[in-house]
């Protein structure tokens, strides 16, 4: 049975702890709260010796801190960059916050983050909810889908930089991997491996600018090794495991007495190919060679090594707020496009060959 709570209750309950106010410091000091604001504002020359030690004194006694987002409000700056991310258990987006991190305290600013959780309906919502922490301008690892995005945007009227993902209809700086030399490179060093039949493996393309660069430049590279080389693209959804292991034995039944390679599009892929190589009972390196986009801590240690591409995730991030910051100092150029090199980083899962980079 429910236990009822007495008639005074309230009385008994411990009262909230109420935060002092810059009126509770004016009133126990005896002066206006302008007279307050001009101390806080290390503004004390200003002020008598007598008027500034009794402002100091109620401070001390009331435990008084000034919200440091008012203060900025006041001075017309929050030095804030508001970070929107398409997948925050994407360890890239990991990667990239920390080089934007970095780059904004030694900047002298905060970053908010807003996860979109891969819903691109919600590209609208984030930048609203930023905007509203009156961040002073915004940089977007989104998925590039909501046009909705983009005239809120504009409504807002701050400067935004786009990582990794394009956005069809904002004109922003661009800051991205080379996606085309990346896949360029990781299918030449295949070939030269001896790996002649290769797939690859991507999460749904459409309306994501980086899975079609990668899995266009894959079907290009392919095509210009000619005959020697054959590829294919499987799209795979959120629950198509069945459909994974069963692209892996057709392509091994391709590859007939040769070892086929596929080429994963990014870490989660990369773990997904993984899980079905397990439940193939294969290994990397014997039974199939094995690229993936995205270098992580655990790509070491799985079977032999996982050969990846390295993306400059640190420079992506850091890149990213310089080119943000320039606008915020009033830079007025075109946008700007800026791509970066990865770094092809070989291990066991790739190297059939004795062919080395």
């Amino acid at each position: 049975m429910a236990r009822k709570l007495p008639d005074n209750a309230a009385t008994l309950m411990p009262a909230a702890e109420v935060r002092a106010t810059i009126d509770d410091v004016a009133l126990r000091a005896g002066v206006s709260k302008a007279t307050v604001s001009r101390f806080l504002n290390n503004r004390e020359k200003l002020l008598s010796l007598g008027i500034a030690a009794r402002v100091e004194a109620a401070i001390e006694a009331l435990g008084y801190t000034p919200s440091p987002m008012a203060q900025a409000l006041k001075r017309g700056r929050s030095r804030l960059i508001g970070l929107v991310v398409a997948d925050i258990a994407n360890p890239f987006s990991v990667a990239v916050l920390r080089g934007a991190e970095k780059a904004c305290q030694e900047a002298g600013y905060l970053v908010m983050l807003f996860n979109l959780g891969d819903a691109r309906e919600r590209e609208r919502e984030g930048i609203e909810a930023l905007a509203s922490y009156q961040v002073e301008g915004f940089i977007l690892n989104t998925l590039g889908g909501d046009s909705n995005a983009a005239r809120e945007m504009v409504r807002h009227g701050r400067p935004a930089v786009l990582v990794d993902r394009r956005h069809g209809t904002m004109q922003a700086d661009f800051v991205s991997l080379n996606n085309a030399d990346a896949v360029q490179r990781t299918v030449a060093h295949l070939v030269r491996n001896g790996y002649g039949e290769l797939l690859f493996v991507t999460e749904p393309t459409a309306g994501v600018s980086t899975r079609v660069e990668r899995e266009s430049a894959f079907r290009a590279c392919v095509a210009q090794h000619g005959t020697g080389v054959a590829g294919r693209s499987l799209e795979l959804g959120k629950s198509t495991d069945d459909a994974l292991d069963l692209a892996l034995r057709e392509l091994k039944q391709r590859a007939g007495t040769g070892i086929p390679a596929v080429i994963a599009s990014n870490s989660p892929m990369t773990l997904r190919v993984a899980a079905s190589v397990a439940r193939l009972g294969w290994q990397f390196g014997a039974d199939i060679g094995f690229v993936g986009f995205d270098e992580t801590d655990w790509a070491p240690l799985i079977g032999p090594g996982l050969s990846t591409i390295a993306q400059p995730t640190d420079d992506l991030g850091r890149v990213a707020v310089n080119c943000l910051l320039e606008r915020l100092r009033g830079s007025n150029l075109p946008p700007r496009e800026i791509l970066l090199a990865g770094r092809l980083v070989v291990r066991a899962s790739s190297q059939r060959g004795q062919a080395s980079d």
